[in-house]
């Protein structure tokens, strides 16, 4: 009899690192509202930001 597998492969890139910021009250609203207005997370929010740097330093 083979072993069961216990769980699944979610993604090829797995986010397995963790990063801490410290934000002020008024930067905390500003990520929370833009999060709100495009209906993701703050996380997504912030990698977006990461992108749009990196490429505009490609530029």
């Amino acid at each position: 009899m083979t072993p069961l597998k216990k769980g699944t492969k979610l993604t090829d890139n797995p986010r397995n690192l963790r990063l801490e910021i410290r934000l002020t009250q008024s930067e905390n609203d500003i990520l929370k509202d833009c999060a709100e207005q495009l209906g993701t997370t703050k996380t997504n929010i912030i990698i977006k930001g990461i992108k749009m740097v990196s490429e505009s330093l490609k530029k």
